[in-house]
């Protein structure tokens, strides 16, 4: 659903938090609907100058600064941007940082919208805001500097599945000698980032690889296609809009329907899409896993 308000003479595009019906949601955006957000805000607020900042809820997975406003303050807005899940907006003197966390979402409101009791952080851009909420407070809003080192959550983070250097070779040799399990290893944001449970599993179904298969026991053969598979499914739920999940909506107000095309997530004992099979679920890390035993091979 998207709704609109009237500001400085534009229709603001405001979005409303949906609930999928489906009962097996993830636990956060994971970086299809992260990728989502940017796309929809950008076209928005890119070149605007911010106004100022509100701070309702500083207390979030790390604390708010406290001189956000005065940071803000004057700037123009030149780019947003993904790394992993963190969505990044730049401005002539640093960037904001922007972590949905488990249940946050943006939303680009009029300035004058009256806040709701989940909306933490307002970032003012004149008539528009873009607003955070985030019923869990898992989430994060920071500055960095220009010219500071990058901070810690961000400078062990491994390789962007979407970029040039992730394919075959490169997770062949990312993985020779290890022991961890492959699914395990493509969610380990050290090594690579973004890919979180939903398309974990179902990358791993479309390259027919088991996801307890150790991550050192994979050839050049199974390493190509897999890194095609992951590639395509993060492509294509980024197309879709990303997955619906409970608390999140995009940025453009319409939910992700990428959901209905799992071949095996969250399909516990339906049938294999492929092969008829009825599709598993184990827990790997306490994470539930769903793959054919049948089409899915050590």
């Amino acid at each position: 659903m998207l709704g609109s308000f009237h500001g400085a003479g534009k229709l603001v595009p405001a979005l409303y938090n949906l609930r999928s019906p489906r009962r097996c949601a993830p636990a956060m955006p994971e970086l299809p609907e992260v990728e989502t957000t940017a796309r929809g805000i950008a076209p928005h607020l890119v070149g605007a100058r911010a106004t100022g900042a509100s701070v309702r809820q500083p207390r979030l997975r790390q604390t708010v600064p406290a001189d956000l406003a005065a940071q803000l303050c004057g700037q123009v807005l030149h780019a947003v941007s993904r790394r992993a899940k963190y969505l990044l907006l730049s401005f002539d003197t640093g960037q904001v940082l922007i972590h949905l966390g488990m249940s946050g979402s943006l939303r680009i409101v009029a300035t004058d919208t009256p806040a709701q009791r989940h909306d933490h952080v307002d970032l003012h851009f004149g008539a528009r805001t873009l607003r955070l909420r985030d019923p869990r407070r898992f989430g994060m809003v920071l500055w960095l500097d220009a010219g500071a080192p990058p901070p810690s959550m961000l400078a062990q983070l491994g390789i962007e599945p979407l970029s040039p250097d992730f394919d075959g070779p490169w997770l062949h040799r990312a993985t020779r000698c290890r022991r961890t399990p492959i699914k395990l290893f493509l969610m380990d944001s050290r090594q690579v980032v973004g890919v979180g449970n939903i398309y974990a599993s179902e990358s791993l179904f479309r390259a027919r690889i088991h996801p307890q298969t150790p991550a050192g026991r994979l050839g050049p053969q199974r390493c190509a296609r897999l890194a095609q598979a992951v590639r395509e499914t993060l492509s294509e739920a980024i197309a879709a809009g990303g997955s619906t999940l409970r608390d999140f909506v995009g940025s453009d107000g319409r939910p992700g329907y990428f959901q209905q095309h799992y071949f095996v997530y969250g399909r516990t004992s339906a049938p294999c899409r492929h092969c008829g099979s009825p599709i598993q679920r184990q827990i790997m890390a306490q994470r539930a896993t769903f793959f054919c035993p049948r089409c899915q091979r050590r």
